[in-house]
């Protein structure tokens, strides 16, 4: 069976997304991970729902954690100059204002169109939807991090979810621990392959047939 990437690398490279000055918001999961893989030459803002703007990555030892100070997710954050905490209406005016340039959320499906489900399945699992809703329509770029199939081996990318939708056609990239794959009026392009991964290999996990970029590379990580 051929290597995946793991869960610290499949952040690693949603990282690689973040512009100077932007401001992100992280969503469950995986997601959180990519406020700890910063490059030294930006500046990253986040966001998180429950009111906090400006906050640090994880804390590296207990000594470091803060009960009063998580993020969205319930996962201790560190203190940054700067950082500032708001009401929650505050927080979702700034979601809903579209001034939140980047989110990246976890994903239990992604369609070809661009449809996220990702707070509960069809039967068993029922999460709760949290602000994911309101984040898929209003950060101004989503990009979806998830495990390109289920533990039964089953595609997450389909041509169309099974699962109650997030948001329709909201998603723009999605970066999973095989490739990255952009989502475009005319389909999904495949942009990026994880190491010794083959097109035809990628393809086979995916119900949409995917585009190959004319640039297709390496996944940069």
């Amino acid at each position: 069976m051929k290597e995946r990437l793991d869960e610290q690398t499949m952040a690693l490279r949603a990282s690689r997304e973040f512009k100077d000055g932007m401001i992100v918001n992280l969503g469950f999961g995986i997601p959180t991970l990519a406020a700890n893989f910063i490059p030294e030459d930006k500046e990253v803002i986040f966001h998180a729902e429950n009111g906090c703007l400006g906050y640090g990555p994880t804390p590296t030892s207990e000594e470091e954690e803060d009960f009063h100070l998580v993020n969205a997710t319930g996962t201790f954050a560190t203190p940054k100059p700067g950082m500032c905490f708001f009401d929650h209406a505050d927080s979702f005016s700034m979601i809903r204002g579209r001034h939140i340039d980047l989110c990246i959320l976890g994903g239990l499906q992604v369609s070809e169109k661009g449809d996220l489900a990702n707070w509960a399945t069809a039967v068993g699992r029922v999460g709760n939807i949290g602000g994911a809703m309101d984040l898929a329509f209003g950060a101004y770029h989503l990009i979806v991090v998830l495990t390109h199939t289920t533990k039964t081996g089953e595609p997450k990318i389909l041509k169309q979810c099974t699962y109650p939708l997030t948001a329709p056609r909201c998603v723009n990239l999605i970066i999973t621990d095989i490739s990255v794959i952009e989502v475009t009026p005319d389909g999904l392009v495949l942009k990026e392959r994880a190491p010794d991964w083959e097109v035809e290999e990628i393809q086979a996990l995916t119900e949409p047939k995917l585009k190959v970029a004319d640039d297709l590379k390496q996944m940069e990580l």
